[in-house]
């Protein structure tokens, strides 16, 4: 992404992440070692892409928090703090709200009984998908549509189907289709879906032009995907998939502004 000014934001996996939280996957050894050499090397795919890394401060009492995804979701320049559905996550959103802060960016807050977690939004155009899951409740979704409407933006709910997020579910390309699992959600709520065989392969992140980032657990879906014309940068993110987690759970990524 030549010349992209964008921030992301990143936070380092504690010690302790191997004490992740695990909802839909029986829990499988986590090599911490190996996750701190990977999240590195997803920094550095974020970095050649042209992205300037923001550190957000470590939360050492939670093991989840490398997933900064969840702490707050983005919309042009408001920086919406969410309430995580796991009562133990909700400390992270401090120091995700001090870093906005620094940014630059405009302050919302969701407030009890309002629970939401940033990966059940996927933003496409001036549409935020949310999933309706385990982690994102109604009044979560009430709140995040008080706080984007005024930015022009609408909020379509959708339901899910025994999976943790939506983006574990579908994410979208930037051409705007949709990579998708598509028994995980309702169906009908996405125009264009492009159904993939491989869980990883679902998980995209654009970083600007053609550019997307995947997982190296989906090297047939990348393949797929170059043969189209797309640039997928793949990046090992095995232990971070072993809690549950993909490459958009790893960074929060904010354009440059026009």
């Amino acid at each position: 992404m030549a010349g992209a000014t964008g921030i992301a934001f990143v936070r380092t996996p504690t010690a302790n992440l191997a004490e992740g939280i695990v909802t839909h996957l029986q829990r499988s050894v986590v090599d911490v070692g190996r996750a701190m050499v990977q999240h590195a090397a997803y920094c550095r795919a974020l970095a050649e892409a042209g992205w300037q890394l923001r550190d957000v401060a470590p939360a050492p009492a939670c093991p989840d928090a490398v997933f900064i995804e969840d702490a707050m979701v983005v919309v042009g320049h408001a920086a919406i703090i969410t309430r995580p559905g796991a009562e133990a996550r909700r400390p992270e959103t401090e120091g995700a709200e001090a870093a906005a802060r620094t940014a630059g960016l405009d302050i919302v807050r969701l407030a009890a009984p309002a629970t939401l977690d940033g990966g059940d939004v996927l933003q496409v155009g001036d549409t935020l998908y949310v999933g309706r899951s385990g982690r994102t409740n109604a009044e979560g979704i009430r709140q995040l549509r008080a706080a984007v409407s005024p930015l022009g933006r609408r909020v379509v709910p959708v339901r899910l189907n025994a999976v943790l997020h939506l983006k574990s579910a579908v994410t979208a390309l930037p051409d705007g289709t949709f990579l998708a699992l598509p028994e995980l959600f309702e169906p009908g709520v996405f125009p264009v879906v492009r159904p993939v065989a491989e869980e990883g392969g679902c998980h995209v992140v654009p970083l600007g032009g053609d550019a997307i980032l995947i997982a190296a657990s989906a090297p047939r879906t990348a393949d797929a995907l170059a043969d189209l014309g797309f640039d997928p940068r793949v990046v090992d993110i095995s232990e971070f998939e072993k809690l549950e987690g993909c490459v958009t759970c790893l960074s929060v990524l904010v354009p440059p502004r026009r």
